[in-house]
């Protein structure tokens, strides 16, 4: 299976990511032939090889050649050209949702109707030939799966249409939720709305490099030169179809406690699942002075960090808690109900690929069942798995 990492060291933009899938190998020549098909006009674009700060890198470069009272456009008239055009209906779909989520990020922030906004700065056609062009370049590289970094965000201001605004550009801002972010020191524009909008739409996630064998690599030049090399890179790899997993990114919240009372651990447990932990468990441990005391672990997605943080703090003792970011890999699950003897049962079974890997009976649904029955637990537990077991052999 092929798959790309997007490095966005320096942020991402429209047209660096067309440089940096062009610079890992997309044919211009065939990328031009396949943006004919948005039977459009008044632009031409090219590539030229440039260097940031000693590296050397693809910048892509639109000529828009429309009068200036045409680039302002509606989102439908963006969907009309898009309907119109004689593009594959999979990229058709992914370019109109990537202006949808444009548009109603620029409406929630100026108070207006989706359908009213004006695109400025995300109207034109260099905009829309960055969207479909991405989109096109990797579907044309054969890559399946997209994975990409944390942004880095600048600081300062930006002129735009709307005037000076602070950075991140408030537009860009609204799309960067859910992703994880770090603060740059660089005092410029890193993240654009396009740029983030694509990479928001094709990436599988953010954060830690997979697993992958890299077969190419390219960078796409921004157009500034900034104090750190302006370049978004993009690793071109593969990864085993056989022994794919399914993958995120996690958290482990820890904190040593020595001075609580042993009686709150299980509400704490609790009130944690509740609100959303993956995983709460509790080790012994040895600390100052030989003290024994309880290493208490929280595992959770990134968006419930706040949340948990808050949660950890109010519910114990603790002064202060450690943050590993941590990649995750799963078997792909799925959740089947089998009759037995007793009854019907949820089973949780975990596969690679058509592979079945575990068969694991819902705890609660067997106890449950033991209980109302008065049979042995071990006894339902058993019958459940050898009843989905035979189940997946028959749906084989």
């Amino acid at each position: 299976m092929q798959i790309a990492y997007f490095d966005c060291f320096s942020g991402v933009s429209g047209d660096m990511i067309l440089g940096a899938l062009i610079d890992a190998g997309l044919e211009l020549h065939k990328l031009e032939s396949e943006l004919r098909k948005l039977n459009i006009s008044g632009y031409t674009f090219k590539t030229e090889k440039t260097t940031r700060k000693g590296l050397s890198g693809t910048r892509f470069i639109i000529n828009e050649h429309e009068e200036k009272d045409h680039a302002e456009r509606h989102l439908k008239d963006i969907e009309e050209i898009i309907d119109r055009s004689d593009l594959e209906d999979d990229i058709k779909s992914s370019s109109k949702k990537i202006f949808h989520e444009l548009a109603h990020v620029e409406a929630k922030i100026h108070n207006r109707d989706p359908g009213d906004v004006h695109f400025h700065e995300i109207g034109g056609l260099d905009s829309i030939i960055d969207i479909v062009g991405s989109l096109l370049g990797l579907k044309m590289l054969g890559i399946e799966a997209v994975y990409a970094s944390r942004i880095p965000v600048g600081t300062g201001f930006v002129e735009c249409a709307h005037g000076t605004l602070p950075l991140p550009a408030p537009a860009t801002l609204e799309l960067l939720k859910d992703i994880p972010i770090y603060a740059s020191s660089v005092e410029k524009e890193l993240v654009t709305p396009t740029g983030i909008g694509i990479l928001k739409n094709v990436a599988k996630s953010f954060g830690i490099i997979p697993e992958m064998k890299i077969r190419r690599i390219g960078y796409g030049a921004g157009r500034r030169e900034l104090k750190i090399p302006n370049l978004l890179r993009i690793w071109v790899g593969e990864i085993s179809e056989h022994r794919e997993y399914e993958e995120d990114d996690v958290i482990l919240i820890e904190t040593n406690l020595d001075d609580m009372n042993p009686e709150f651990f299980g509400y704490t447990s609790e009130k944690l699942l509740e609100g959303g932990a993956l995983d709460v468990f509790m080790t012994p441990i040895f600390m100052k002075k030989n003290r024994p005391g309880t290493l208490l672990s929280v595992l959770i997605t990134p968006d419930k960090l706040e949340e948990t943080l808050s949660m950890v703090f109010a519910e114990t003792t603790s002064l202060g808690i450690r943050l590993n970011r941590l990649e995750r890999k799963k078997l792909q699950r799925e959740l089947i109900t089998v009759d037995t003897i007793f009854g019907r049962i949820k089973i949780k079974v975990g596969r690679i690929g058509q592979e079945t890997m575990n068969i694991s009976p819902e705890y609660d649904d067997c106890k449950e069942i033991a209980v109302r029955q008065g049979i042995p637990l071990k006894r339902v537990y058993e019958e459940a798995k050898a009843a989905a077991g035979k189940l997946l052999i028959d749906k084989r």
